[in-house]
């Protein structure tokens, strides 16, 4: 495992995660959000955010967290040998969001480039406002692609770990942390 791709819902985890894997195997944390998303939320064109994420999968090693699969074209399962899928329950999914999202209005905590998350894009109904609604949404089409990529012969080539609750991630974590000890 040396060039990780983490995917799931909104307010899985998945950024927190990778940054886990990236410190316990030593290598580079790719936030694709991080790249898309430019100051004022406005998000990158997609020429040119296909540009900075392929340069920066050009590294042998790497764990890049997000669910840009459409937008970059496979790009970067195309280059990826494992794919992390953290399948949360949406309750636990939604109730992690939900703190999150709080704890970082309530804060004015900067995410990247620049930019907070406010109450009235929180409370909003609009998916392209509000992170709760957007999750809410993508739940369910993520799931199906996933399951889907799963068995589709143009991923046969990737290793899929499935993670559905907190005792697999920490399962998962210790793992990688005894492979590497062992090396």
């Amino acid at each position: 495992m040396r060039r990780i791709s983490v995917v799931g819902t909104a307010g899985a985890g998945k950024t927190t995660l990778a940054q886990q894997i990236s410190e316990r195997l030593g290598i580079t944390h790719i936030e694709l959000d991080g790249i898309h998303h430019l100051p004022g939320w406005t998000p990158m064109g997609e020429n040119a955010f296909r540009a900075a994420v392929a340069e920066r999968l050009a590294d042998e090693s790497w764990v890049a967290d997000g669910n840009y699969h459409t937008k970059l074209g496979g790009l970067v399962w195309q280059r990826a040998d494992t794919v992390v899928w953290l399948d949360l329950p949406r309750p636990v999914v939604m109730a992690q969001l939900v703190r999150r999202t709080t704890i970082r209005v309530l804060t004015g905590r900067e995410l990247r480039n620049g930019n907070r998350e406010h109450w009235r894009d929180m409370l909003s109904l609009d998916p392209q406002r509000s992170i709760l609604v957007f999750a809410w949404k993508a739940y369910s089409r993520n799931r199906t692609r996933l399951v889907a990529a799963q068995s589709d012969p143009a991923w046969a080539d990737l290793a899929f770990v499935r993670l559905r609750s907190r005792a697999q991630i920490a399962a998962f974590l210790a793992e990688l942390s005894e492979s590497r000890d062992a090396r």
